[in-house]
C-alpha cells in the first residue's frame, strides 16, 4: 500500500480509511529507521535516564520521520519529565548534573514546545486526545506514561493501585485518568503491557497490570501498543467474546527487507481484517532487546480508523 493513497471503507458500522502506522518503544536514544507512514507511535523510554543531551537526537528523529503526525508518551527512563518523581529522586539519579527548575522547564519545552508541534510531533500525557491525518482518518488515543512500580524509576504506581478504571465512591485515592469505556477509544498508547499480553520477562514472570487489562476488556480499542518489557518484542490478537489472546507466530514471517515487522488488519485486502468492537490488536514495539541492543524491528500496521465528520 502506499500510504499517499487512501480508500474509504465501511467497517461495521462507521465509515474508516485505511491508515499504515509505524509503531516504535525503548529507543534507550537509539535510532532505527523510520518506514513512511501515517501515523508514528512511540510508547516511551525514549532515553537511557532523561537528560537533555538524550532527549535532543530523539526529538530530531521523530522530527525527520516521514510520517504525518508522530504521537509520543515518555516511559520510566525519561525522569525529567516526571516532576514529581525528579524531585524525589533527581539528586540520586543525577548526581553529576542535577536540572534545576529552568533545567527541567527546558525539557518540557523542547518537548511540548510550538516548534515541535510544527513538525508534527505531539507529547501526550495522560488521558484522551484526538487527532486527524490528511488522508482523512480522525481518531481518539488514550495514553499514559504510567506503569506499576518498577526498580524506583519514574511515572511508577503501587500494583494495587487502580489508575486505569473509575474508583468506587468510597476510594480513598480515585483514577484520576481512567479509560473510557467502548467506543471512545480508537488507540490505546500505554508505556507498560497489561498483564498477561506481551509482559513475560526473562524469567518467565507475567509482570504486566491486572487494572490495565480490565479496562482494555471495557474499552475494546482497535489497537493498544506499548513497550517496557524488552523481551514480550511481538504482537497479538484479543477476541474479547472468546476472552482469548492469540500470539502471532512465527514472527520472522512478518519481516519485511529486513527493516520492519508488518501486519495489514485493514479489510481492504487483509487476510484477517480486524473486528471492531469484538477484537483487539496488542503490540509490543520494544526496539531494544534485555542486553539493551537495538535488534527488534519496528512494527508497521495497516489499520481502518474512523473518518472525520465531513462537517469538521
Amino acid at each position: 500500500m502506499d500510504p499517499n493513497t487512501s480508500q474509504t471503507l465501511t467497517t461495521g458500522s462507521r465509515e474508516t480509511v485505511r491508515t499504515r502506522i509505524c509503531i516504535i518503544s525503548d529507543t534507550h536514544c537509539a535510532t532505527p529507521k523510520i518506514p513512511t507512514c501515517d501515523l508514528l507511535l512511540h510508547c516511551g523510554d525514549i532515553t537511557v535516564e532523561g537528560r537533555l543531551s538524550e532527549y535532543r537526537p530523539q526529538l530530531q528523529m521523530l522530527k525527520e520521520a516521514p510520517a504525518d503526525l508522530k504521537l509520543v508518551i515518555a516511559g520510566n527512563h525519561d525522569i525529567t519529565l516526571d516532576n514529581e518523581y525528579y524531585d524525589r529522586m533527581g539528586g540520586e539519579m543525577h548526581q553529576d548534573d542535577v536540572l534545576d527548575k529552568k533545567g527541567l522547564e527546558e525539557v518540557r519545552e523542547m518537548w511540548m514546545g510550538a516548534e515541535t508541534k510544527r513538525a508534527g510531533v505531539i507529547y501526550l500525557e495522560e488521558g484522551t486526545s484526538s487527532h486527524t491525518l490528511r488522508n482523512g482518518a480522525r481518531f481518539t488515543v488514550y495514553s499514559s506514561p504510567y506503569q506499576p512500580e518498577f526498580c524506583n524509576w519514574a511515572f511508577p504506581y503501587p500494583r494495587h493501585e487502580d489508575r486505569f478504571n473509575a474508583s468506587p465512591p468510597i476510594a480513598r485515592r480515585k483514577a484520576e485518568n481512567p479509560v473510557p469505556d467502548f467506543p471512545a477509544i480508537d488507540i490505546m498508547l500505554t508505556h507498560g503491557p497489561p498483564k498477561g499480553i506481551l509482559d513475560v520477562t526473562y524469567d518467565r514472570l507475567p509482570v504486566g497490570c491486572d487494572h490495565l487489562r480490565r479496562a482494555d476488556k471495557r474499552c475494546r480499542p482497535l489497537l493498544h501498543c506499548f513497550g517496557h518489557i524488552h523481551e514480550g518484542w511481538g504482537s497479538g490478537r484479543m477476541y474479547w467474546e472468546q476472552g482469548d489472546f492469540q500470539r502471532n507466530k512465527p514472527v520472522e514471517r512478518q519481516i519485511v527487507k529486513d527493516e520492519y515487522a508488518y501486519l495489514n488488519l485493514s479489510e481492504e485486502d487483509g487476510m484477517m481484517p480486524l473486528k471492531w468492537g469484538k477484537e483487539t490488536a496488542f503490540i509490543n514495539a520494544s526496539i531494544m532487546n534485555i542486553w539493551y541492543r537495538p535488534v527488534n524491528k519496528p512494527w508497521v500496521v495497516d489499520l481502518d480508523l474512523p473518518v472525520r465528520d465531513a462537517a469538521s
